[in-house]
């Protein structure tokens, strides 16, 4: 039951910050900031970092090939995506490091399934209630830890014990000055709502100038504007320190070529805008990049692909251990492919992800791992920080 005063608490946040999807941002008292952004939709690894070493590639992917013919490889087996320009520069600086053939422990092809199990960290999907990201929080130093999401709902990834506040940029006419006075005045006496008032006028003040554009649209514009918000959130001394940006659109059934690069133009826009904005805290920075599952090798007959198996994950950022692809390449060729038609998966997801994290804050993996992924029986990948 929804009493007076998580009522008034709730409907003075939103009157002050607005609600609409996108972003979400945890807080806690560390240093490193760390963001994870999801591709939901499943997004087709390798059309995003190409094998064009594997002597299949090319017969199996028929017209999507055509995007990598001329690139030169990465490593001498990977070329990326040529609208990934951001990502090839760190790539160059070795701040940029590709994990191929990855896969949650998730095997079906439900969307919804298998986004929660990429955000619960569960074995199987809806075992877990909570999301790693909100049990991290748990892991890492308690004073002044918070969340705050800007979303519609806070994403499951960051769900769960650790109390999570919202923001989000709105549409809706901004509530002029006079009125934003009243209502401090209104809660002066209540110690809990002052203090959320006044953490949410804060929210506010640093993002005012970024509410006409934030999180809004789909197009490179609109993913600078939420990377540009995203620092803008991460980079004060106070500010948040762990954040989950949600990216939609990579469900490539049909059309998939031009489709896909324009998904990948705007990432590499987001991610360009985030270190930008970030300036010398993005070497104190991870980023994460990570979908569900991936995508069928071969087109299906309306120039797309379909949902598969293993995909590719990114970690960017100034401590990363990159400029290398991460990869037991399996093969394309028929006798190799999963289930005979999707990547085989070779590196487990959660692994990965633990270890990166670990790596990053600095956790024992064997107490993180457990945390995190619940019933898990892989060790953190060790060597990525």
């Amino acid at each position: 039951m929804i009493d007076r005063r998580s009522f008034l608490a709730t409907s003075a946040t939103a009157l002050a910050l607005g609600l609409a999807p996108r972003i979400a941002f945890a807080r806690a008292a560390t240093g490193k900031r760390f963001v994870f952004i999801i591709q939901r939709g499943a997004a087709d690894g390798l059309g995003t970092v190409a094998p064009i070493g594997d002597p299949a590639f090319a017969p199996a992917r028929g017209v999507l090939a055509e995007d990598f013919a001329g690139l030169a490889p990465v490593d001498g087996m990977f070329a990326l995506h040529p609208n990934l320009k951001t990502v090839a520069g760190l790539f160059a600086q070795k701040q940029a490091l590709i994990a191929h053939a990855v896969a949650s422990p998730y095997r079906d092809r439900s969307h919804f399934d298998g986004q929660n199990v990429l955000e619960t960290g569960g074995a199987g999907a809806y075992q877990i209630k909570d999301g790693w990201l909100n049990r991290l929080l748990g892991l890492l130093p308690q004073d002044q830890a918070r969340a705050i999401a800007v979303a519609v709902t806070v994403p499951m990834a960051l769900r769960g014990a650790r109390e999570v506040s919202s923001y989000a940029p709105s549409n809706l006419p901004q509530a002029n000055e006079d009125l934003l006075q009243r209502v401090a005045m209104l809660y002066q006496g209540d110690a809990q709502l002052h203090a959320l008032w006044n953490d949410a006028m804060k929210t506010r003040a640093l993002t005012t100038d970024m509410a006409a554009t934030g999180g809004q649209g789909q197009g490179p514009a609109a993913a600078m504007a939420t990377g540009a918000l995203a620092a803008k959130l991460l980079a004060p001394e106070d500010g948040a320190r762990i954040a989950m940006i949600e990216t939609g659109g990579w469900d490539t059934h049909a059309g998939q070529r031009g489709r896909l690069g324009n998904q990948l133009g705007a990432l590499d826009a987001m991610i360009g805008a985030l270190k930008d904005g970030l300036g010398p805290l993005w070497g104190e920075t991870m980023v994460l990049v990570a979908t569900e599952f991936g995508r069928t090798v071969a087109l299906n007959g309306t120039g797309g692909t379909d949902h598969g198996t293993a995909s590719a994950a990114m970690l960017m950022g100034g401590a990363v251990k990159g400029g290398r692809v991460l990869a037991d390449w399996p093969g394309l060729g028929a006798a190799a492919l999963y289930e005979g038609r999707d990547l085989k998966p070779t590196l487990r997801l959660d692994a990965f992800i633990g270890g990166a994290v670990s790596g990053h804050f600095g956790v024992d993996p064997a107490r993180l791992m457990p945390a995190l992924f619940p019933g898990t029986s892989a060790k953190a990948v060790a060597g990525l920080v």
